[in-house]
């Protein structure tokens, strides 16, 4: 019943800066400024991501320059001490690479970032090959849909299959991504369940209620 969820390389940029593992510090730097860009995936052989160098793997470099003293250098961390002295992309770079295929849902993508602190990912078909990225950005996308589309599916996919005329009469309206459902319903437990499926389709922001059980009552209003 249910709309297909858009995946990873619907959203994602198919054009992608990589570097090599045997990238110098310098040319990693310049390849970040020229594509405006904090992160770049490692590649080898014919684009097996093996790594992600960032920003965070390239400061350590500077931020330890001009600290003499050695008691301040023996309390950083030697992750840190290590990436202060590196040269190429393979000693600068976060291994293994937290990557997403091509087809996961932006869902699954989305939880991978907040559970690994990354603010994108790169993207990877089958056999493990870069096939693009993806950032927060990207994956906010869908909050964009036009109203009339995300309402026009919670009518089709949602309302005519839980609420069929004529025991129900349901409209379903949407405004800056926030679906109202107003009307009258037969079975009130089906409220939960309408809930549950309209705020998982793409775009939604929330969902609310004004329903009336059967003409006789009012079932609810709000946000159940």
């Amino acid at each position: 019943m249910y709309g297909t969820p858009h995946i990873v390389s619907d959203v994602m940029t198919h054009t992608v800066a990589a570097v090599g593992r045997r990238a110098p510090f310098k040319e990693i730097v310049q390849l970040m400024q020229d594509w405006q860009v904090s992160a770049l995936p490692v590649i080898e052989g014919e684009g097996r991501v093996i790594g992600v160098v960032s920003e965070a793997d390239l400061l350590p470099t500077e931020e330890l320059r001009d600290e003499p003293e050695t008691g301040c250098l023996q309390r950083r961390r030697p992750a840190d001490m290590a990436k202060a002295g590196a040269l190429t992309a393979a000693e600068l770079m976060s291994s293994p690479a937290v990557t997403v295929r091509a087809n996961a849902t932006l869902a699954e993508a989305a939880r991978t970032m907040a559970q690994e602190g990354v603010k994108r990912l790169p993207v990877v078909d089958a056999a493990g090959l870069l096939a693009g990225i993806v950032s927060r950005a990207d994956l906010l996308k869908v909050f964009l849909r036009d109203d009339d589309a995300i309402a026009e599916e919670v009518r089709r996919e949602i309302v005519s299959y839980l609420f069929p005329p004529p025991a129900s009469a349901l409209q379903a309206d949407v405004h800056d991504g926030v679906v109202t459902l107003t009307g009258r319903v037969r079975d009130p437990a089906l409220v939960p369940v309408a809930a549950r499926l309209v705020r998982a389709v793409e775009g939604v922001v929330d969902v609310q209620f004004d329903l009336a059980h059967d003409d006789r009552g009012v079932t609810g209003a709000g946000r159940p």
